[in-house]
């Protein structure tokens, strides 16, 4: 029996390859974006990335992309208020959403955020997918939650991509992979595929290039 969002299956060697190319050439910080008429031109496939404080999404994007520090790793939370927009090559933007669930962050400061964040994902012709990235360590939270019910309302479709998997005993992962996949059931705009990954020790990485890659 085949099990709800199964593991992405890793790439196929020509696959592979072409992904690493693709993230081997140019990969440049184009601008920050506070409000949507500082977006650039809706004139390409573009991906973006979600995730709540210190689930490890600026280390994933810079992992990714070969590059210690393209994106910026905060230990405060919140601190990162931007859509942070990167060219991949001349075909793609690689899109860096400001993260969610700041405990700490003003009320006024969360509302700006929110209305942000709903306005971009409503509004981007290119928009392909959006990765939301959780922590291996604790699965789906009551504010991830939230983002996953803002991207089935904005019909945008979602993929989940558990980070830090290098932190969790293999003995340990099906019991977090249990809980995503029931959690995902509830949310209609879920890719049906899930993608382990570690920054650290580089787990995942070809598999989800692959997918970018293939996102035209």
């Amino acid at each position: 029996m085949q099990l709800p969002f199964p593991l992405a299956e890793e790439p196929e060697e020509a696959e592979r390859e072409a992904a690493r190319k693709l993230f081997a050439g140019e990969v440049d910080f184009l601008k920050g974006v506070v409000a949507m008429d500082g977006l650039p031109p809706d004139d390409r496939a573009e991906v973006c990335f979600a995730g709540r404080s210190n689930v490890g999404k600026s280390s994933l994007i810079n992992a990714l992309t070969g590059r210690k520090g393209i994106a910026r790793a905060s230990n405060t939370p919140g601190r990162t208020q931007e859509i942070n927009y990167f060219t991949l090559g001349d075909e793609r933007f690689l899109v860096d959403l400001p993260g969610y669930g700041f405990a700490n962050a003003p009320v006024a400061v969360v509302a700006k955020w929110q209305a942000l964040l709903k306005a971009y994902l409503a509004g981007r012709v290119g928009l392909r997918r959006a990765f939301v990235l959780i922590d291996m360590r604790h699965g789906i939270k009551a504010v991830d939650e939230e983002i996953l019910t803002l991207l089935d309302k904005s019909a945008v479709t979602f993929q989940v991509v558990l980070t830090k998997a290098d932190k969790v005993h293999p003995r340990d992962r099906e019991k977090v992979l249990a809980q995503v996949r029931e959690k995902l059931a509830k949310h209609p705009a879920a890719y049906p595929e899930l993608v382990l990954t570690s920054s650290e020790k580089g787990e995942g990485l070809a598999t989800l290039r692959a997918i970018i890659a293939g996102l035209t």
